[in-house]
């Protein structure tokens, strides 16, 4: 390896926390560069509304070992949770964003404790059953839900009195609610709660062996993942002003798997990073907006072939292998091989 890739990798070391607040300060310039643009901040909003959800699933998926594919139920769930009382009984997005988070909690318990002793494709058929089950319950539910109407009137967020209007605020307030999900998920996975859940993601029976109680810890995962799934539906309600069953299909389940698989489970930059890349990609080939489930099942098949952990693992493993190549020329130096 050549010096200056050497000289790349300390250098990356010594300053990634500029890296990191540089990375800060870019995503809070953003709107500025684009102050009359609407259908970019818009595409920028989706980007990390979907890195909120994929980081969600990611909890489950990527550090427990279960494997969920029906993740757009509790999106369902916390969007329409929000919808009904902000239009029924007139909460606002603040009242709305705790409760709708809850709710998706709980329902969640609906499933995880009936399926916590299945794994893999078992798992996965169950969870993509029950999505299914909740966007027919949201369409078939009249009385509650508007059925097929779909619910409209849902007034747009507020701070202090202000309406947020301007997709830009809407843009600030989204990155705000994502930056609070993945500082979170970052802490609870440094607590003994995480450590358990990785423990059980790496070997259950050994988990179970150490006095881990994995099915109840297992209940816990689908819990917290799913808490914050209800609060991204809740924020899409208050932004659309419109819930309707059709946009939380099984379509919709697919697309966050499949950011969340192209990313890289089981790191947290892998949502953003999948998020990014799947949700600008069909809006760059507009015209083949027929095939998005097309773009999405050759980009997982692409992925899975060149880099089996994700893009976030690829480069995990390069800089970890351009790592190890630096330190045994550091030691062939210090050794007077060369």
């Amino acid at each position: 390896m050549s010096s200056p890739m050497v000289s790349g990798i300390l250098f990356c070391r010594r300053y990634s926390r500029f890296f990191f607040v540089l990375l800060v300060a870019a995503l809070l310039a953003f709107p500025l560069l684009f102050p009359e643009d609407p259908y970019i901040m818009r595409v920028a909003i989706n980007v990390i509304l979907y890195s909120m959800l994929a980081t969600s699933l990611n909890m489950i998926n990527g550090y427990s070992g279960q494997f969920s594919i029906g993740h757009a139920a509790f999106y369902c769930i916390g969007a329409y949770t929000a919808a009904i009382l902000s239009t029924r009984l007139g909460w606002g997005f603040w009242q709305c964003l705790p409760v709708s988070g809850l709710m998706a909690a709980f329902v969640s318990f609906f499933l995880s404790v009936p399926t916590a002793r299945l794994k893999g494709v078992f798992l996965a058929l169950c969870t993509i059953g029950f999505s299914e089950i909740v966007r027919l319950i949201a369409l078939n539910w009249v009385s509650l839900t508007r059925g097929p109407m779909g619910m409209p009137g849902i007034p747009s967020p507020s701070v202090f009195g202000y309406e947020m209007l301007d997709n830009r605020e809407l843009y600030y307030l989204i990155l705000f609610l994502c930056s609070v999900c993945m500082f979170t998920c970052s802490r609870v996975l440094k607590s003994r709660l995480g450590r358990a859940w990785m423990a059980i993601r790496e070997d259950e029976l050994a988990a179970r062996a150490m006095g881990i109680p994995t099915q109840r810890y297992k209940m816990y995962n689908f819990a917290f993942a799913t808490f914050w799934a209800g609060v991204a539906g809740c924020f899409y309600a208050f932004m659309a002003n419109f819930v309707s069953s059709d946009s939380f299909s099984n379509e919709e389940s697919f697309a966050i798997i499949s950011i969340l698989l192209v990313g890289g489970q089981g790191f947290m930059a892998g949502g953003p990073v999948g998020a990014l890349i799947l949700t600008i990609l069909p809006e760059t080939i507009r015209f083949l907006a027929e095939y998005r489930q097309i773009v999405f099942g050759l980009a997982i098949l692409f992925t899975m072939h060149f880099a089996p952990r994700g893009l976030v693992g690829k480069f995990v493993e390069w800089i970890a292998r351009l790592d190890r190549e630096a330190k045994d020329i550091d030691m062939s130096i210090g050794g007077g091989d060369i």
